[in-house]
C-alpha cells in the first residue's frame, strides 16, 4: 500500500490549475477539516479566489468529508457552490467511488486534497486517484486525529527525505 502523496504543499491555495492540467487532473475532491476550515471554523484565506481560478480552468470540485456535521461542511460547500458527501468513511473506497460517480470523471483524472495521510492520501491512492497532501491549517485536531499525527509526521519526514526536500 502506498502511503506517500503524489504532491505535498503547504496549503490548498498553493495548488495551481496549470499544475493540475499538466497532470491531466479534471476534478478535485476536497477535504474540509484542517484543509479548508480550521478547528474554529475559519475558512482558509483566499479560498474563493483560488476556487474561481480552478473553476475558470474547467476543473470540477466537490467535498468529501468524514464529518457528520452538515453545518460545518456547508460553510464551504455553499461558499463555493459545490456538492458534498459527508460521513465518507475515508480511507475506505466507498466515499471516493460515490464522489467519482457524481463527478463523472475517471479516477485517474481526479485529485484528492487533504491534510491526513491515513484518510485522504491512502484513500486516494487505493482509489487510483492523484493524492495531494497539505499541511493542517491548525494544530488543534479532533482526538482521533491527534493520535495519528505523530505517526503521520514520521511518514512525511521520510517522504520529504525520499524526494530530496
Amino acid at each position: 500500500m502506498n502511503i506517500y502523496p503524489k504532491l505535498y504543499c503547504k496549503k490548498v491555495t498553493d495548488i495551481k490549475p496549470g499544475y493540475l492540467k499538466e497532470n491531466n487532473i479534471r476534478a478535485l475532491i476536497l477535504d474540509v477539516d484542517n484543509t479548508l476550515l480550521d478547528f474554529n471554523l475559519n475558512i482558509i484565506d483566499g479560498l474563493k479566489t483560488w476556487y474561481d481560478d480552478i473553476k475558470k480552468n474547467n476543473i470540477k470540485c466537490m467535498i468529501l468529508s468524514n464529518s457528520r456535521k452538515t453545518r460545518k461542511i456547508r460553510l464551504v460547500a455553499d461558499l463555493l457552490e459545490i456538492p458534498y458527501i459527508k460521513f465518507a468513511k475515508k480511507p475506505l473506497k466507498i466515499g471516493f467511488k460515490l464522489a467519482q460517480k457524481q463527478l463523472e470523471i475517471p479516477n485517474e483524472n481526479i485529485a484528492v486534497i487533504g491534510d491526513q495521510i491515513f484518510t485522504d492520501v491512502i484513500g486516494a491512492n487505493r482509489s487510483n486517484m492523484f493524492s495531494i497532501l497539505v499541511e493542517p491549517l491548525d494544530k488543534k485536531d479532533l482526538w482521533m486525529t491527534r493520535i495519528k499525527r505523530p505517526i503521520e509526521n514520521l511518514v512525511i519526514k521520510n517522504y520529504l527525505k525520499k524526494i530530496g526536500r
